[in-house]
């Protein structure tokens, strides 16, 4: 006796439990294949009453194309390759970065995958690994050096591409960016304002470009409002946490130790306000930290905390819009921004005595 199943509509030789498929749209709507498939393109010569019946339709059953097939017709993947490191989640800037890509990629064709990426491994797998393989139309990078392979390498390979960062020299290639330069100046005037004469900073690792705006910025503040570094090149924003906390105690216990700190990553900050307790300083008192955080919760932690608020979310936007324009036309003149430093939620300017 053969198992009853349950059918579409009446229909023969497809069950309720079957994947939906161009088919399965054209039975439900009476229309033909070739025309809800031009439909769901949004195709010019359909209607637009009947476009909207098969989108109404096609998201009722759940349809998606299959990509497979559509590998198979149009040489497309409709995959776009977010190569990230998650080392950072502690603070949820990758979640954040993802967020916003997939908001931008919703009403698309394009899905994202990610692909991890250990800090100290060749950066240059997993682009050679999708270039070899074509599994993506499209590629989001980070952590960029001022004379980047991977760029170089999916330029020469017509790869579509968008950067987290900028290289040095001629910028001809879509990125989005963040301004450390005004990050490190605004960060020194505003401990400057505060009576603060001694700052230690916690960068990023010298072979990444956004380190030279960092210093840039770091170093200009400190000669506008004579102020003394206090060194501290054994660790970096890269740094194991634990190593961090070391690093920080063994500056607050020099004999010339600082009386303010720039992180120039949120994770940081964490391990910084532990070796200041390690140390009995209080924080907002004997010492100011300042710090970038991607989502507001280090006052939560401390409001004494001077936290700037860098976007990831708006990052991820701006960067899914650059390579899907890309992968539209590869000749387009490439998308390119620059956000600001985001200070409206950091505690009001004060001077030392007044704290």
């Amino acid at each position: 006796m053969k198992p009853t199943t349950s059918r579409i509509e009446g229909r023969t030789g497809e069950t309720a439990n079957a994947r939906p498929t161009l088919k399965t749209i054209a039975y439900m709507t009476g229309l033909g294949v070739t025309t809800v498939s031009r439909a769901l393109k949004d195709a010019p010569d359909i209607a637009e009453h009947t476009k909207e019946r098969v989108r109404l339709v096609a998201k009722q059953l759940g349809y998606m194309p299959n990509r497979a097939g559509v590998r198979l017709r149009t040489g497309k993947t409709n995959v776009i390759a977010l190569i990230l490191n998650l080392e950072e989640e502690i603070m949820g800037m990758a979640g954040q970065m993802i967020f916003g890509i997939s908001e931008i990629l919703a009403d698309t064709p394009y899905h994202l995958v990610l692909m991890p990426q250990p800090i100290h491994h060749d950066q240059m797998t997993p682009v050679r690994y999708i270039l070899d393989t074509g599994s993506a139309d499209g590629v989001i990078i980070s952590r960029i050096e001022p004379d980047d392979p991977r760029i170089k390498l999916m330029r020469e390979r017509g790869m579509p591409f968008a950067a987290h960062g900028r290289t040095d020299g001629s910028i001809d290639y879509p990125f989005h960016d963040f301004d450390n330069d005004a990050y490190a100046f605004d960060a020194v005037e505003m401990l400057a304002g505060r009576g603060r004469r001694r700052i230690v900073s916690l960068q990023p690792p010298s072979h990444l470009t956004y380190y030279k705006y960092f210093r840039s910025g770091f170093e200009r503040g400190l000669s506008q409002f004579s102020l003394e570094e206090t060194p501290l090149t054994s660790i970096s924003t890269d740094s194991p946490l634990t190593e961090i906390r070391s690093g920080m105690l063994a500056t607050l216990r020099s004999s010339h130790p600082p009386d303010a700190v720039i992180a120039c990553s949120g994770s940081s900050a964490i391990p910084i306000m532990a070796a200041l307790r390690d140390c009995n300083l209080t924080l907002g008192r004997e010492v100011d930290v300042v710090a970038k955080q991607p989502a507001d919760f280090l006052n939560w932690i401390n409001p004494e905390l001077i936290a700037m608020s860098e976007d990831f979310s708006q990052a991820g936007r701006e960067l899914a819009r650059a390579v899907l324009a890309r992968i539209d036309n590869a000749g387009s003149k490439p998308l390119q921004s620059i956000s600001k430093p985001d200070w409206s939620k950091a505690p009001a300017a004060r001077t030392r005595e007044n704290s």
